[in-house]
């Protein structure tokens, strides 16, 4: 794991691992810094935002349960919060593992899922796999495509369908031999979704129940369009302490932990 900052400020409070990638993960760790504990958040991809951030950060994959215990027990963590993305499954059980080793506590901070409104054509399934089923089984022609850069290569082996995939950065290539690859990042707006369907004529969309408002746009736009939307259901979250806002977050580190009384810790 690559360190970015530099310095990890020496503060008398508790001393926080933060595992991000989400606009909840660097709210939070914002949040915490300012009221003065120690917080390193960790990426494990590089991204443009990584710098921006007032509070140290790690870049890189933690190295599987081992090099996340490693870093939890050699960094004196005292609380993992795990604010990953909610398909992030093995990051998230590597977390629980890795929390459990080193003998800490652990927080999953994960926003709620999008639930299906009025007019909404929506067909859930439990995998990319069994999503690109779906799409055949469909006879569309023409599907956006907002699964992430990896999780398109589930769609390769469907025929006859011209997809439009959205990335968040430049891609050498598209997995799809009949694609248009879009970039661009959130939020996104309902009457640039609603534009962005027309223009490429899309009869279907496919994506991941990641909820939260920078990318629901999408789902509304397809609502009033009459489109169907495949949608993959989230993995199964390791058991444990678990909030969906950042506040709970929050009081959720004011509870537990050691607390501060001067320079020493007490319990």
């Amino acid at each position: 794991m690559t360190r970015i900052s530099s310095d990890v400020p020496n503060r008398t409070s508790r001393s926080i691992f933060v595992l991000a990638g989400t606009r909840e993960a660097a709210t939070l760790s914002s949040e915490l810094h300012a009221r003065g504990h120690t917080v390193v958040a960790s990426f494990r991809g590089l991204t443009d935002t990584v710098n921006r951030h007032p509070f140290p950060v790690r870049v890189g994959d933690p190295g599987g349960v081992q090099g996340l215990s490693r870093e939890l027990r050699e960094g004196g963590y005292q609380l993992l919060v795990d604010a990953s993305h909610p398909f992030a499954s093995r990051l998230s059980q590597n977390a629980a593992e890795a929390a459990d080793a080193v003998g800490i506590r652990r927080l999953r901070l994960l926003r709620p899922p999008w639930e299906p409104e009025p007019g909404d054509h929506w067909h859930d399934v439990q995998s990319l796999d069994v999503a690109a089923d779906v799409v055949r089984q469909l006879g569309v022609r023409r599907v956006f495509l907002s699964v992430g850069r990896f999780g398109a290569q589930a769609f390769t082996r469907v025929q006859g369908v011209h997809f439009a995939l959205r990335s968040i950065q430049e891609m050498s290539g598209s997995p799809m031999h009949d694609a248009t690859v879009i970039v661009e990042r959130p939020p996104f707006t309902v009457e640039g979704e609603h534009r962005l369907f027309l223009q490429h004529e899309i009869e279907a969309l496919v994506t991941r129940n990641s909820g939260g408002e920078l990318t629901e746009a999408k789902l509304v736009a397809a609502r009033i369009l009459g489109i169907p939307v495949v949608m993959v259901q989230r993995p199964i979250q390791p058991s444990g302490d678990r909030v969906t806002e950042v506040d709970a977050a929050l009081r959720w580190v004011d509870e537990h932990g050691p607390q501060t009384t001067g320079d020493s810790w007490t319990r």
